[in-house]
């Protein structure tokens, strides 16, 4: 399995603070998205976000990065300092 976690505003927006994955279902970052687009219609816009940051084990990561069982992968907005 997967644990998939959202942060933020996103988890506020789509409702949801973490979930599983089948690890078979998925081998990237990328994957992710468009399996979770597809079973929830409603978070098409929010993944379409090209902003929408991702990491895998606390590793700050792009959408061709793979994953495997195990991994933690998290999306959240982006985030400002001062």
């Amino acid at each position: 399995m997967i644990n998939v976690v959202f942060f933020a505003a996103l988890r506020e927006q789509l409702g949801c603070a973490q979930l599983s994955l089948a690890a078979d279902d998925v081998k990237t970052v990328d994957d992710i998205k468009r399996l979770l687009c597809e079973k929830n219609e409603q978070w098409q816009q929010t993944f379409a976000n090209t902003s929408l940051l991702s990491a895998v084990n606390h590793d700050m990561v792009d959408g061709d990065h793979l994953v495997k069982p195990g991994d933690e992968v998290a999306f959240f907005p982006p985030v400002t300092g001062g």
